[in-house]
């Protein structure tokens, strides 16, 4: 169940909003915010703020790669995997980093810490290869680079633990 506070944040967002549909990434991803991934329950939520289908909800989630309608981990670990990125390292970066974290792409840690996804482009062509993490763009990315950023991930242990994970 969404929190008023987050409800009415919400409403307010859609009432703004030339169309509700216009609205709908900022809701979804809000929720996201709030559930960790777009639950089937926030999906339903989401529907019902914007006055839309589950179904129409359903759509615009899975367009965007960077809605999560399944679990992921507490890092969000995007690998650009566009002509750009490709042709300057990227795929090797990508194998080194799920070498690294013991996981194929699109897979999330044993820990829960971190997941792991392709996406087809960062928009950050001019220093590719390139990853995000959360808001975060990392450019012009070596395998070492990219080992020394998971590292500094598996230095910010969730909120309440005093443990950091060990990497794989």
């Amino acid at each position: 169940m969404i929190p008023a506070l987050l409800k009415e944040n919400l409403a307010q967002r859609i009432a703004d909003a030339a169309t509700n549909r216009e609205a709908a990434v900022d809701v979804m991803k809000e929720l996201q915010h709030h559930y960790g991934w777009l639950t089937d329950e926030a999906l339903g939520e989401a529907s019902v703020l914007l006055g839309l289908s589950s179904l129409q909800v359903e759509e615009l989630a899975t367009f965007y790669e960077m809605i999560y309608r399944r679990p992921v981990g507490r890092h969000v670990v995007h690998v650009c995997d566009s002509i750009s990125c490709w042709a300057v390292g990227g795929d090797t970066l990508l194998k080194s980093l799920a070498q690294l974290l013991g996981i194929a792409p699109g897979s999330t840690t044993a820990d829960g810490m971190i997941t792991l996804l392709p996406c087809s482009c960062l928009g950050n062509c001019g220093e590719a290869p390139c990853m995000m993490i959360g808001e975060k763009q990392y450019g012009r990315l070596t395998p070492e680079a990219g080992a020394q950023i998971m590292s500094a991930l598996r230095d910010d242990p969730p909120a309440g633990s005093t443990k950091k994970p060990p990497l794989v």
